[in-house]
């Protein structure tokens, strides 16, 4: 009964985002979200979503000084850094290298690094989080990605790439919504916004389980926590959230 409830109602989605589909099918919606709508909403989510999250992320980043390295310096490496909504959370003095598989964030990732002069801007690297190539093996102290691991190809091989970029002792910050509890009435809204969903956001996938992606990694120390974020009327309010060591 649950399983033809959720197709019912997922065609029934479906339905009402038709254009969306159309669109999809003629060739034309990919190009316009990568371009258009989705930096467009993106930007708009963020300053939504950073609000609802801003004392778990002061609290995330905190230590984030405790991984300089032994040099004095303090490099970081963003995936899918989109509008740069992390970079108020970064100490002072540290070093980014931010990358994004889609490179039209350019606009809002300007207005951010203007209001935050306090972080030196290495590079933007466009790059997808399974392959990040161009970052040398061992060179950075942490990885930072938030609402990333949702959209990427692979979570392990995004992991993977963690992994060889930071350097022994290094870090990697995490910040993703992700399925909510199978027997809950958010998991069943989740798997009927699914299709929908992921074709409207640019490949965003609702129910993946990122934390045990997390938990057989081969990370050395795993701090990781769900938490709720209060975004009524949405199918991401299940979050995780927290950092592990190399």
């Amino acid at each position: 009964m649950t399983e033809a409830s959720v197709l019912f109602l997922r065609a029934c989605l479906a339905l009402l985002a038709m254009p969306i589909y159309l669109l999809s099918f003629l060739g034309i919606w990919e190009p316009f979200c990568r371009k258009i709508f989705f930096p467009y909403f993106l930007e708009k989510f963020s300053a939504v979503h950073e609000r609802k999250t801003k004392k778990q992320k002061q609290e995330l980043f905190r230590n984030l000084p405790d991984f300089t390295s032994p040099s004095g310096e303090l490099k970081l490496l963003e995936i899918g850094t989109g509008c740069g909504a992390n970079f108020q959370f970064y100490p002072p003095g540290c070093k980014v290298t931010c990358t994004d598989i889609n490179p039209n964030f350019q606009r809002g990732l300007s207005r951010s690094m203007n209001k935050n002069q306090h972080v030196h801007y290495e590079r933007f690297l466009v790059a997808a989080g399974e392959d990040l190539h161009q970052v040398p093996s061992g060179s950075v102290d942490a990885v930072i990605c938030t609402l990333v691991l949702c959209s990427v190809h692979s979570v392990n091989g995004t992991l993977k790439e963690v992994l060889r970029v930071l350097r022994p002792g290094g870090a990697f910050y995490f910040l993703e919504h992700v399925a909510a509890d199978h027997s809950s009435w958010k998991y069943f809204w989740q798997q009927i916004c699914y299709p929908t969903w992921k074709l409207v956001f640019d490949g965003c996938c609702l129910t993946r389980e990122i934390w045990k992606n997390l938990e057989q990694a081969n990370f050395s120390e795993l701090k990781l926590q769900h938490i709720s974020v209060a975004l009524p009327w949405t199918p991401i309010q299940p979050h995780i959230i927290g950092y592990a060591v190399k």
